[in-house]
C-alpha cells in the first residue's frame, strides 16, 4: 500500500443491524405491554362479567370520622328499611359510575331483600365525584324519592347495569326519565330545582368527602367500610355476621 494512502476504517456492517434490531425489540415490548392494559381495561369496563376482586380496602384515615356514628334520619327520602334494623347499609355512589351500575344491578336486589325481611336499612348517598352531570342526576333522583320512588328512577338511570353517557343525564333527558315512571312531573321539576333539594345534595356529597369516600361506590355497613363493586357474597357474609352475633 502506498504510504501517503490513508488506511480506510474498516466498514461495520454489523452496528446498524444491531441499532435495528434493538429498536425492533423495544417496539414490539411496548405493544405487548400495550396491548396487557388494554386487555385489563376492557375485562374492568365489560359490564361486572368479570368478578371484581375480592379486596376489602379500609377507607382512607378513617380515624377522622366515627364510622358507626350515623343518626338516622326516619323521614330520609334516600333511606329504605326500619330506622331501627338490626344492620345499616351507607351506600356512597355516583351517576357516572360504572361499578356503582354494575353492583346495583348485581348486588342491591339482595341487599332489598334483606331490606323486605326488616333486617336492613339502606341510606343512599350520592356523592358525584364525577361532576355536574352527576349532580344533576342526584337531583333528580332526590326529586324522584320525594314522591316514594327512588329505587324506580335510580334503575332507569342504571338500566343493564351501566351509566348513562353524560348528555343523558339532561335535566331533559332526567324529566323523561321521571315520566316514564308515573311521576307527578309538576312537582318533580319544582323538587329537582328547589334550594332544599340542592342543600341536601350537596350535603350527602359532603358527607362523603369527610369520610374520605373519593371512589366510588363506597359502602359503611354497621360501621365497617368497604371500597369497590365488592361480590355480593361479601355483604350477605357480613350482613349475616352482624345478625347472628345480635342474637
Amino acid at each position: 500500500m502506498p504510504r501517503h494512502e490513508a488506511v480506510r476504517p474498516q466498514y461495520r456492517w454489523w452496528i446498524p443491524l444491531t441499532v435495528v434490531a434493538a429498536a425492533l425489540a423495544l417496539v414490539l415490548m411496548i405493544l405487548f405491554v400495550d396491548r396487557g392494559q388494554n386487555d385489563d381495561s376492557a375485562r374492568n369496563t365489560d359490564g361486572g362479567q368479570q368478578e371484581p376482586d375480592v379486596v376489602v380496602t379500609e377507607v382512607e384515615d378513617p380515624e377522622q370520622k366515627d364510622l358507626s356514628d350515623f343518626d338516622s334520619d326516619d323521614e330520609d327520602p334516600l333511606a329504605d328499611g326500619p330506622v331501627d334494623a338490626p344492620v345499616t347499609l351507607v351506600v356512597f355512589s355516583d351517576y357516572q359510575c360504572p361499578y356503582c351500575a354494575a353492583w346495583s344491578q348485581d348486588t342491591l336486589p339482595t341487599m332489598l331483600d334483606y331490606v323486605d325481611s326488616g333486617d336492613l336499612r339502606i341510606e343512599w348517598r350520592e356523592v358525584n365525584v364525577f361532576g355536574r352531570a352527576s349532580e344533576q342526576a342526584a337531583k333528580a333522583a332526590y326529586a324522584a324519592a320525594l314522591q316514594d320512588k327512588h329505587w324506580e328512577f335510580h334503575e332507569k338511570l342504571f338500566a343493564g347495569g351501566k351509566p348513562r353517557a353524560p348528555e343523558d343525564l339532561s335535566p331533559e333527558a332526567l324529566t323523561s326519565a321521571a315520566a316514564d315512571i308515573g311521576l307527578d312531573m309538576d312537582q318533580f321539576e319544582a323538587d329537582m330545582n328547589s334550594p332544599k333539594t340542592a342543600e341536601a345534595v350537596d350535603e350527602n356529597a359532603a358527607m362523603g368527602t369527610e369520610l374520605g369516600a373519593f371512589s366510588t361506590p363506597t359502602f359503611i355497613l354497621d360501621g365497617q367500610p368497604y371500597v369497590g363493586a365488592q361480590p355480593t357474597s361479601v355483604f350477605v357474609d357480613a350482613i349475616e355476621q352482624n345478625l347472628e352475633g345480635q342474637n
